[in-house]
């Protein structure tokens, strides 16, 4: 077999030229673009779906049944109709809410469209994005006697200024302030 030698740069040039070479391929637009037009369109064609719904809970089923559940899914059925929501209740509110299901699911009805929702699932758990208004914040206890806070100052006088002190200053008001309880 024989050696084949490399063209020069200058033959390489006009090879080069001669042929027509591939045009580059084009960059294509980002996905999201595209989808924003297909996504817009099903949402015009279904409406809402529960991430509206989540967002605006506390409007659509009122503020007393806002504080004790919270909605989690919005099921839909294989064969087309209305969907089942699974809504997730604080505590024993559980009856209290199902007694209410058919005003909710009007309520939902309202806002997702005429027949959207046919059931209402309840699970019972902690609800996530909500404080439960029931939750009883902790009172403040009351200060010590003018007496008491002097006797505890001058006790911890010699300790050094910082977070040890600090520390050892809440925990002798906390142990003078049980002391003084009935």
């Amino acid at each position: 077999m024989r050696r084949r030698s490399l063209p020069t740069l200058a033959e390489a040039a006009e090879i080069l030229a001669r042929k027509r070479s591939r045009p580059p391929p084009r960059v294509l637009p980002p996905a999201g673009r595209s989808l924003n037009t297909a996504l817009k369109a099903l949402d015009d064609k279904f409406g809402k779906g529960p991430g509206a719904l989540q967002a605006r809970w506390k409007e659509v089923v009122g503020p007393d049944i806002a504080r004790r559940t919270e909605p989690v899914k919005l099921t839909k059925p294989r064969g087309g109709g209305p969907a089942a929501l699974e809504i997730r209740v604080a505590g024993p509110a559980a009856a209290l809410i199902q007694h209410q299901a058919p005003e909710i699911i009007a309520r939902v009805n309202l806002f997702l469209g005429a027949g959207a929702v046919d059931k209402l699932r309840i699970v019972q758990g902690p609800l996530r994005g909500l404080v439960s208004a029931s939750r009883v914040l902790p009172r403040k206890s009351p200060p010590l006697d003018a007496a008491a806070e002097a006797e505890l100052q001058e006790s911890l006088a010699k300790a050094p200024e910082g977070p040890l002190k600090a520390a050892l200053l809440r925990l002798g008001r906390g142990v003078l302030r049980e002391r003084s309880k009935p």
